[in-house]
């Protein structure tokens, strides 16, 4: 008697074939495979991120630095300039930290969508007693 050439399900037959077998080895290695490069995918993007701000850092240290030293080069004291540059960087970290509260004062708490639910939930809880108005009326 032969054999049906339908495919059958891997977990269905006690005794599979060694074709099914290697199928299904095969299948697991690449999705196995698939999850490994999107792991990497993650771990990288992060590395980019942790690199791009270090660097973002380090330009800024490095123009304070250009800073001070351009102040010494017009004649000011050396602890001076470093001062002054220390003094503008205390300023822009207070300035971004306003716009920052000023950003966050501005965060709507999803006001929109708890309104949405809690009408969601009214229409729901709608009773056949009071039937709903029609949106548009005929006329």
């Amino acid at each position: 008697m032969a054999k049906p050439t339908a495919p059958r399900s891997l977990g269905s037959d006690p005794e599979r074939s060694v074709g099914d077998l290697v199928a299904r080895a095969v299948k697991d290695v690449t999705q196995l495979v698939r999850f490994e490069l999107d792991l990497a995918k993650l771990e990288l993007r992060a590395d980019v991120k942790r690199l791009g701000l270090a660097a973002a850092l380090l330009a800024i240290a490095a123009m304070a630095g250009c800073l001070a030293y351009g102040l010494i080069t017009l004649g000011i004291w050396s602890w001076a300039a470093f001062l002054i540059v220390a003094g503008a960087c205390v300023l822009l970290a207070g300035l971004v930290v306003l716009v920052v509260v000023i950003k966050v004062r501005g965060l709507s708490g999803l006001g929109r969508t708890r309104k949405t639910v809690q009408e969601d939930f009214a229409m729901l809880k709608h009773t056949d007693e009071n039937p709903a108005q029609p949106a548009v009326e005929a006329g």
